[in-house]
């Protein structure tokens, strides 16, 4: 009795432990003279490999700095689970070496990100095909300004109906807030007409004239946005 007990007051704990909100994002760039075939082995590794915790959603990078390279999502998935993942065994690891990594050239990068539901308005796993994705780095030390920041365009998202999920970056590179906006009902989300101008809407939700002071506590506490647009490749992905 005493030991059944002890193990329903550790089941919570376990529960949270193996929270799946992380995703991993690797971005690769193909030979200009080997999209085609880089495409069929990608294709075919995913859908060969990748299931459950390692399922591939794969994008390709329309506009930015990274244009013309794809991006290889997986997850989510929990801390735990990438503890054990590895290189997924030797099988594995030949594949993408000798089918995929031939076609690729050496720029290449890696992205763990943990979903912050407190800031999202769509839930992790509620995707879209088309999405636009803002990188945002706080200055040092000003991580939790932004963060307050993105609270408060977050009640402008709920107040406009926009569907918005945000990661922090973890032990990738310089901090950083990932805002992507999943265009439920495609591009035409993006006019001008198709929603009232987000200054009111903020306004709106914050009160008035608080988008000045937003602005100014952007151009206070965040170093540097960049910002572009991926679509889903359905047929590079896994099944």
């Amino acid at each position: 009795m005493r030991m059944l007990i002890l193990l329903l007051l550790l089941c919570p704990f376990a529960g949270i432990s193996q929270t799946k909100n992380v995703v991993t994002a690797d971005r690769v760039f193909p030979k200009i003279d080997k999209l085609l075939e880089f495409e069929k082995a990608i294709a075919a590794h995913a859908q060969k490999y990748h299931r459950g915790d390692t399922y591939w959603r794969v994008f390709s990078i329309q506009s930015g700095q990274d244009a013309g390279g794809f991006q290889i999502s997986e997850g989510p998935s929990s801390w735990e689970a990438l503890d054990t993942r590895e290189d997924m065994g030797a099988e594995h690891k030949l594949d993408w070496n000798k089918n995929v990594a031939i076609y690729l050239t050496d720029k290449t990068s890696v992205n763990y990100s943990v979903y912050q539901d407190s800031l999202s308005t769509v839930a992790l796993g509620d995707f879209s095909d088309k999405i636009s994705v803002a990188h945002v780095y706080p200055k040092v030390g000003k991580n939790f300004k932004v963060r307050n920041l993105i609270k408060k365009l977050k009640a402008g998202w709920v107040a406009e109906g926009s569907t918005v999920a945000v990661y922090a970056a973890n032990s990738s590179g310089p901090a950083q807030f990932t805002i992507v906006t999943r265009y439920k009902q495609g591009l035409k989300e993006k006019a001008q007409n198709f929603r009232k101008p987000f200054k009111e809407t903020f306004e709106t939700a914050n009160g008035a004239d608080s988008y000045d002071d937003y602005l100014d506590q952007v151009g206070e506490y965040v170093d540097n946005v960049w910002s572009e647009m991926l679509f889903l490749r359905k047929d590079l992905g896994s099944k």
